[in-house]
């Protein structure tokens, strides 16, 4: 109880520095939805997003809400290589490549409410016969891992969103249902065929002037590769389910605590469903200062906060510095004592170097600065995972996203410092990038190798590419490509990704 009131009264102290800042007339008017004449309904962002640049208006009657409402369509593709510079047990090089497809309906607005609906599907192509499920790595998600280990099924199609919003407060709206949750701890992830969603409640607010507000009480999660929800923050085992891989039945996200098992949460008293309550607070009230603020609470488990500064310099034309800080408190609320310190397990943590092995109690310091210039940015990032315990984010929301965050770097154990420089060009394009997007980083992490078998420090080098056909913009292509040169030779390794996107 003592730890539970410690992250509590953390959060309320968090949250409330907002209302410090000096009230003004109301600059965020009530949004009249209005349909628009773009020619693009939506357009692809580079962190995988879409931005909705039509949408549907306001009726007065049921019927008019459901005929005028709008239809979005998306055909994609997506292809994997991965090859590791030696292969052994488990390190197979891989080809898989996937075809999809979704559809979203948007309501038209009657009464202040709307609602949505979106299906996925996912078909994934791979020889079966060579390649072991186990070692798809980042291809994994264009099927069902868990479907296709006890039915033999390499397709997945799912209902990844259906909710219902109300936008009559002043400033604000509700949503209600399974839905896309962009939070500093929960993304969509819209990388490979299905987003990664969430069932429960989001409120969203613009009542204070200059700053945002959102706060989330989910109740389950669907991860990319699964075909029905799941726990939040529970990892499956025998008493979760009674099929193969019980473990791929809950949340099996990569840097999910594996040694908060279903049984031993149950075993503690603890209901595996537990809810996640999260949210986030960004404030511009401060001239050429950036605000943000961040917390997720699981009830009885763990607990973080996140508070992030950035400054706004231009000092001369076309060049502006943007220097920034994060520090991110973990808060362990009886998590420790039933998993561990370590991620992978209480096996993991007892064997490394972990100052309190029981304990969850962590934290993370950050730095970077940015300097843009014309349409050219440079991004020197580092980050400090300090020696305590490792962060538990399995909720597709990165701690060191922005900083030290590279395709596929998952660098967040204990005693961890990143370090990377990354350059892009032409990304003030929002969605339609008609000229070709380009990106580049590279990247050191100093791990502890006596926290497990699979620590090392390593070097990564990363390519992105992204860019709209000019003579059909709703194709986009993207190519990724980085390569991972470890200190012990685990994961030393190419990972490829090409893409095609085409929304209509």
């Amino acid at each position: 109880m003592i730890r539970t009131n410690r992250f509590l009264l953390a959060v309320l102290l968090l949250f409330p520095l907002s209302l410090l800042l000096e009230a003004e007339e109301d600059v965020h008017p009530k949004e009249t939805i209005v349909p628009t004449k773009e020619i693009h309904k939506r357009e692809l962002l580079k962190n995988y997003t879409l931005l909705y640049k039509e949408l549907p208006g306001t009726v007065d009657n049921i019927p008019d809400m459901l005929q005028y409402g709008l239809l979005y369509w998306r055909i994609r593709s997506n292809t994997f290589y991965w090859d590791w510079r030696t292969e052994g047990a488990l390190k197979d090089d891989s080809f898989i490549t996937g075809l999809g497809a979704s559809l979203v309906y948007k309501s038209s607005t009657l009464a202040d409410f709307d609602f949505s609906l979106a299906g996925y599907f996912s078909r994934a192509f791979f020889d079966s016969d060579r390649l072991l499920i186990n070692s798809l790595k980042p291809g994994k998600d264009l099927l069902s891992r868990y479907d296709y280990i006890n039915k033999g099924k390499k397709s997945l199609a799912v209902i990844g969103q259906a909710y219902l919003r109300y936008s009559g407060f002043q400033n604000s709206k509700l949503r209600i249902g399974r839905q896309l949750v962009e939070t500093f701890y929960t993304k969509s992830n819209d990388s490979k065929m299905i987003p990664n969603t969430f069932d429960g409640v989001v409120f969203d607010s613009h009542l204070i002037p200059h700053t945002k507000i959102r706060l989330a009480w989910l109740t389950r999660q669907k991860l990319r590769d699964h075909a029905s929800n799941h726990a939040l923050l529970a990892y499956g085992d025998s008493n979760s389910s009674g099929e193969l891989m019980p473990q791929w039945s809950e949340n099996d996200d990569s840097v999910m605590h594996r040694g908060l098992t279903w049984s031993r949460l149950k075993a503690a008293g603890i209901d595996p469903y537990r809810p996640l309550l999260t949210g986030d607070l960004h404030s511009t009230a401060l001239e050429n200062v950036r605000l943000d603020s961040s917390f997720y609470f699981v009830h009885s488990l763990l607990g973080q906060i996140m508070l992030e500064t950035n400054w706004h310099y231009q000092p001369i034309d076309e060049l502006t510095i943007r220097p920034g800080i994060r520090f991110i408190q973990q808060f362990d609320l009886g998590a420790g004592a039933i998993g561990g310190a370590s991620y992978y397990g209480l096996i993991a943590a007892h064997s490394g170097n972990y100052k309190n092995p029981d304990s969850l109690d962590g934290q993370m310091i950050a730095a970077r600065i940015i300097f843009e210039y014309d349409d050219w940015i440079a991004n020197l990032g580092y980050t400090n995972v300090l020696n305590e315990a490792d962060l538990i984010t399995p909720w597709r929301g990165f701690p060191t996203a922005g900083y030290t965050r590279s395709m596929g770097q998952y660098n967040w154990k204990a005693n961890t410092q990143s370090y990377r420089i990354d350059i892009q060009h032409n990304l003030k394009q929002q969605g339609n990038y008609k000229n070709l997007f380009i990106e580049a980083a590279l990247m050191h992490t100093n791990e502890d190798e006596g926290k497990s078998l699979l620590s090392s420090d390593k070097n990564n080098l990363y390519l992105g590419l992204i860019q709209n056909l000019p003579w059909m913009e709703d194709l986009q292509w993207r190519f990724r490509i980085g390569y991972t040169d470890a200190e012990n030779n685990i994961y030393d390794a190419i990972d490829a990704r090409f893409e095609l996107n085409y929304l209509f």
